[in-house]
């Protein structure tokens, strides 16, 4: 099983800037760039929501929320997965979780129910 840890959060104003990380470790495949990661979010009231991921060959994909002001990256050897937000918004406050898992398609990309390892979650909140 893989083990991820996510920090970076925090309180910060319209138009600042975060960045998020996500250290995976435990039973992660030996070959590098072999699994999925991606972010998801989630506020009070609404369904999580994929944020950005990245195929095991490195194609990287956005939500619509983050399309424009999110940069995903990825630290193959430290296995690092790192989410750069910026021109942070009221509407990002959300609980941030890093997600893991083998090969996947990208029309499943951001459906939640097709990832295997989650993150406890980093909280981001955003005030006018």
């Amino acid at each position: 099983r893989v083990q991820l840890v996510e920090s970076g959060g925090g309180s910060v104003q319209t138009g600042d800037s975060l960045r998020l990380s996500c250290a995976a470790s435990g039973d992660t495949p030996t070959t590098p760039n072999s699994y999925c990661m991606g972010w998801f979010r989630q506020a009070p009231g609404k369904e999580r929501e994929g944020v950005a991921a990245t195929t095991s060959t490195g194609d990287i994909n956005y939500g619509d929320s983050a399309r424009g002001r999110f940069t995903l990256s990825r630290d193959v050897d430290k296995k690092i997965l790192y989410l750069e937000m910026s021109d942070l918004k009221p509407d990002d406050t959300a609980m941030y979780y890093c997600a893991a898992r083998g090969a996947i398609t990208r029309d499943l990309m951001f459906l939640p129910e097709h990832w295997t390892n989650w993150g406890q979650g980093t909280q981001v909140t955003v005030s006018s």
